[in-house]
């Protein structure tokens, strides 16, 4: 071997040491402790990206931690119901779910996504179990009732968005039991009501009541921006309660940011130590954003 070619394996050598010892403290702080990952975006299309994010999650696994993950599919659902030759209709971002949509969620979220996320976790050497929220009353879910005010109105006009529905209740004892034997939980949105009958959820929301229900350590929210952004174009981090609403007041938080932000404060509200806003783009975005100082995104704590 070269002098050049060995000096060039020393400092890739130090490099790697360098990177586990920064990781060793995090590993250490966050053994045993569960960290709630809602998976979707960019990272769920890019081959790269999910091979990517698999290997976090089975990594997160091997030192201690007790990763869940739980995944959107919104636009696998919406190229399967133009296949069919069905129209996707939205309302406030919502999707209007009839029964035949219905069916359509529940097939392409507990079925093909699920599935192949459970499969990449085994391709990199963990053990995962797919499910919904209908698999051991998971998620006990109420028809969720779309308010809107109109000027021509006294009241708020109702919209009834079929099958779309939120979490009433989170019955964690499947989780705990998967978590006990070393198992990964992959969940589906996908919740049942009193009657019976099954409702397509936000995953963010599911995410984020998931955590509240497990206590989590951490909640991670993956998007495709860098996380929350100011005026400037500014990534913000370290954020509280307290500075997150006055951002909201003063419009630096607005459009499709407001559920996930709301969704992140409720949970820190709720038990949750932190949540963070990462960016799902970057290659590895979990690993760095859990195991190094700088992280990927924006920390949103109590």
């Amino acid at each position: 071997m070269r002098i050049q070619d060995m000096n060039i394996s020393k400092q890739k050598a130090h490099q790697i040491a360098s990177v586990l010892s920064e990781a060793l403290p995090y590993i250490q702080r966050f053994a045993g402790k569960t960290i709630v990952v809602k998976y979707g975006g960019n990272a769920m299309i890019d081959e790269k990206l999910k091979h990517s994010f698999a290997r976090d999650i089975v990594l997160m696994k091997l030192v201690g931690m007790n990763p869940v993950v739980v995944h959107g599919g919104g636009p696998q659902i919406g190229q399967l119901l133009e296949r069919i030759g069905k129209e996707s209709k939205f309302i406030d971002g919502m999707r209007v779910t009839d029964e035949e949509t219905m069916d359509v969620v529940e097939m392409v979220l507990g079925g093909l996504v699920n599935k192949e996320i459970v499969n990449l976790i085994h391709q990199n050497g963990g053990n995962a179990v797919g499910l919904t929220g209908k698999d051991g009353n998971l998620i006990c879910a109420k028809p969720l009732k779309l308010k809107r005010m109109r000027p021509e109105l006294d009241a708020p006009e109702i919209i009834d968005l079929g099958h779309v529905g939120e979490v009433g209740r989170v019955n964690t004892r499947v989780l705990d039991m998967l978590v006990e034997d070393d198992f990964i939980p992959v969940i589906a949105p996908v919740g049942v009501g009193e009657d019976g009958a099954s409702y397509n959820i936000n995953a963010d929301l599911v995410a984020g009541k998931i955590a509240e229900a497990l206590q989590a350590e951490k909640l991670m929210l993956l998007t495709n921006t860098p996380g929350l952004l100011d005026n400037e174009g500014n990534l913000l981090t370290g954020l509280d309660a307290d500075t997150v609403n006055r951002l909201i007041e003063d419009g630096t938080i607005y459009g499709g940011m407001l559920p996930k932000i709301q969704c992140a404060l409720d949970a820190v509200s709720n038990g949750v130590n932190a949540a963070h806003i990462i960016d799902g783009r970057v290659e590895h975005a979990v690993m760095l954003e859990v195991f190094t100082d700088q992280g990927v995104g924006t920390l949103i704590t109590g």
